[in-house]
């Protein structure tokens, strides 16, 4: 492994910047401490600040040499909504919010990059760093983009790297093409007419009607998709009633569909409504469909990612570089810098969960678990990647 050297010396410091992001967790659009920790970070090292885009989202730019080239690299930084279950010094400090995604990891490594590019400026270009809020579902960097991210702060490409439990530490993972789903959710009333149950003959059973919905929808992956195409349609609620012996009015279907192409997605969306509206006409009733996408497909585009596992290659070596890492359901809005700029998604391992100290909780180091804890092994990996990117990138003359 041939890690950037300073970093290494640096990786104290980046821990505790990270430990201390864990222990401070702020939701999407609520990272005003955390952005607070960052920009003066980065006006410590001499780097100019931009703040503002999506509220509290902050950019850095490193200026080197006189070209006009220019690369952004992206870190997000909001927590998730959840109860922590670890017990070390460094778990979250606020109840029912929590850095579970390694989001706080992510914004180390990149600081971690950006102090090490301020010092030594080893490159022809200017660095954009992105310190994007709201990843967990609030659509963050859309939201920057469309307040001018590309505009004010001009690239030929845009990266992102996330931490993989699973994949051991030290390790990479990236593939060209869809490697991540589109987020997609859909909510579906079906109206009928209610009645008593011991007379189900003078009404219109809305129950009936979404069970029929819901096993009708189970064909569309597996009878109206192409079969080489990977889609997921989940159900993951059903509501109705509230009475043992009364028919409701009313019965709701919720769930998500993930896909790794638009077109798969435009099928399903099509399908699921026109089996919907139907069956409920057959039974006499009535439908309100909703279908709404969230995120979008994260596909890598060839050259940059075939460029980013040259970096990968160059801290780690090519045997620790999976280059047909398995794609997941998984969604990301990366996605969406991804349909603007090209550019590349890649995978950091982050073990097993043997790294976290005592007192975690006794769950899986699982992405979104109760007891995850970032790997803090990861901190000058993720930043030597960081930082042989820029230089391999925009090389001086």
């Amino acid at each position: 492994m041939k890690l950037v050297e300073p970093l290494l010396a640096f990786q104290a410091e980046l821990q505790a910047i990270r430990r201390d992001l864990h222990a401070h967790p702020e939701l999407s659009y609520e990272e005003q401490r955390t952005s607070d920790v960052v920009a003066a970070r980065l006006a410590e090292w001499g780097i100019p600040v931009h703040r503002g885009l999506a509220g509290t989202g902050v950019v850095g730019v490193i200026k080197g040499g006189d070209s006009g080239r220019a690369i952004g690299l992206r870190a997000d930084m909001d927590a998730l909504p959840v109860q922590e279950l670890n017990g070390f010094d460094h778990a979250s400090r606020h109840p029912g919010k929590m850095h579970a995604c390694g989001h706080d990891g992510h914004t180390a490594m990149l600081l971690g990059a950006a102090h090490h590019l301020a010092q030594h400026r080893n490159f022809d270009g200017t660095v954009y760093l992105i310190f994007q809020p709201a990843e967990e579902g609030g659509a963050g960097a859309q939201r920057m983009i469309e307040e001018g991210l590309f505009e004010q702060f001009p690239m030929e490409a845009v990266y992102g790297m996330h931490n993989w439990p699973g994949m051991a530490a030290g390790t990479f993972g990236v593939r060209p093409g869809p490697m991540m789903a589109s987020s997609n959710e859909f909510r579906v009333v079906v109206r009928g007419k209610g009645c008593h149950a011991a007379q189900p003959h003078k009404g219109i059973d809305p129950v009936m009607v979404a069970v029929q919905v819901a096993q009708a929808w189970q064909t569309i992956v597996a009878r109206n998709l192409n079969p080489v195409e990977t889609a997921v349609l989940s159900i993951t609620q059903i509501h109705a009633g509230s009475a043992t012996n009364v028919i409701p009015d009313e019965a709701e279907l919720v769930g998500t569909v993930r896909t790794f192409t638009t077109g798969a997605l435009d099928l399903i969306e099509s399908r699921m409504r026109q089996i919907a509206q139907h069956t409920a006409e057959a039974f006499g009733a009535t439908v309100d469909f909703t279908f709404h996408r969230n995120y979008p497909p994260l596909v890598n585009h060839e050259r940059e990612t075939a460029f980013a596992v040259e970096a990968m290659q160059a801290i780690v070596g090519a045997d620790k570089v999976d280059t047909d890492v398995e794609p997941t359901m998984g969604a990301e809005d990366f996605a969406f810098m991804l349909q603007h700029k090209p550019g590349c998604y890649v995978f950091i391992g982050n073990g097993e969960g043997d790294h976290r100290a005592g007192g975690h909780g006794l769950g899986p180091c699982q992405l979104h678990n109760a007891s995850y804890d970032f790997n803090d092994r990861l901190l000058p990996i993720g930043a030597s990647f960081w930082v042989r990117l820029v230089e391999m990138a925009m090389p001086r003359g």
